[in-house]
């Protein structure tokens, strides 16, 4: 096994508070994040937002980049090969990131999991680790993990998530028709899939679960928080003390965990129509 453990001194001046709404001017002095997690961009299919994410990552560089999990779609590309110029630019953004010295740190999901064969090795400084330890500047120790060996139908059943996986793709097929018929009419944007996970009894347990088990393996682990992705739910809060952090995903929340400066952690949404009409943050952001 291959962890990966990254410290500052600690300084332990705040502990985890209610989360409160806040947002942040792209052009702010603070733009610059001491650390950066994102997962689940899943390039190499259609509904990628790589441009969106291109944007985000070029308007706030950070010391720590973190690649938590299903960054390369390997198993849509097995399918069928999609891999436009914005996707080959993503890649090429984060290697300039670790050129220009920042530390980028790739945790592999179960869709890259053909990475974990290359777990201990770097790649054009992108180091390749099975999980990874991030102290933040207030001294607060997070796990960072993908999340799927926590996911029973991945440990399981594989061929059931295999399915999921072509289902999830029918729906964000749809979602992207369904979108352009509303954009023709003047309506915002509007997540299917979304829809059907707060919707489906089922589908909300199976989150709920997930959450706590990770949680709760975390805790007896002794760290103060997790960092994880694989279930496209960005989410920030406290189970039974433990902080636990989902960045969503690139697909369709288009979200971001960062670190501030001085150990504040900020849950960001980059909305992309705000990018383009300039009247106001591209930020929705929850702070803890």
């Amino acid at each position: 096994m291959m962890r990966a453990r990254f410290d500052a001194e600690p300084t332990w001046t705040q502990g985890l508070s209610a989360n409160v709404p806040s947002q942040i001017n792209d052009g702010d002095q603070h733009s610059k994040f001491r650390a950066v997690f994102i997962s689940d961009l899943h390039l190499g299919t259609p509904g990628c937002q790589a441009h969106a994410l291109l944007d985000f990552l070029k308007a706030h560089p950070s010391d720590y980049v973190y690649l938590v999990g299903d960054i390369i779609d390997g198993w849509q590309l097995r399918r069928k090969w999609y891999w436009p110029q914005a996707h080959n630019d993503v890649i090429q953004k984060l290697l300039r990131c670790a050129r220009k010295g920042s530390r980028v740190i790739f945790v592999p999901g179960n869709h890259d999991e053909f990475a974990r064969g290359f777990i201990g090795h770097q790649f054009g400084g992108i180091e390749v680790v099975e999980d990874a330890v991030h102290l933040t500047a207030d001294g607060r120790s997070l796990w960072i993990i993908h999340g799927d060996y926590f996911d029973g139908v991945i440990q399981c059943a594989k061929w059931l998530a295999y399915v999921g996986d072509n289902l999830y793709e029918f729906t964000l097929k749809l979602n992207r028709y369904l979108n352009h018929l509303r954009g023709r009419f003047g309506l915002p944007y509007w997540s299917l899939s979304a829809y059907l996970k707060h919707k489906v009894k089922k589908a909300l347990n199976y989150v709920t679960d997930f959450e706590v088990a990770v949680a709760r393996e975390t805790r007896r682990r002794g760290h103060d928080g997790v960092v994880c992705g694989h279930i496209h739910r960005a989410e920030m809060r406290s189970i039974d003390g433990t902080l636990y952090c989902n960045d969503g995903d690139w697909v369709e929340s288009q979200t971001a965990l960062v670190e501030h400066w001085d150990g504040r952690l900020e849950l960001v949404h980059w909305a992309t129509e705000s990018i383009q009409f300039k009247s106001q943050s591209p930020y929705v952001a929850v702070s803890v």
